[in-house]
């Protein structure tokens, strides 16, 4: 069970906060919101697999440090839209009179 004292000169709305962080924290709210509905044992096995594997794809991101380095590379090398096009003065895309 989680307990908050209320510190002096701390607010009431400070202590509410506190106690809400804790809750979080310990999982609380995940357990009752968990427990407001009935789930089936295969839609619960398949959801723990879905926060399994997001949970060890946010790791492989966080240390993959070509992730970073792919993403710097793209922004820096994109070419100008001026470079690209012809100039209209060579004439081969002109009218055929």
């Amino acid at each position: 069970m989680i307990k908050v004292q209320v510190r002096s000169n701390e607010s009431l709305e400070a202590a509410l906060r506190r106690f809400k962080r804790q809750c979080n924290y310990s999982g609380i709210f995940r357990l009752a919101k968990a427990h407001t509905w009935h789930e089936k044992r295969s839609d619960k096995r398949r959801r723990e697999r879905r926060e399994r594997l997001r949970i060890i794809q946010k790791a492989t991101r966080k240390n993959d440090p070509r992730a970073t380095r792919r993403r710097i590379r793209r922004s820096s090398k994109r070419p100008t839209r001026t470079s690209e096009r012809p100039s209209s003065s060579s004439g081969s895309t002109g009218s055929m009179t």
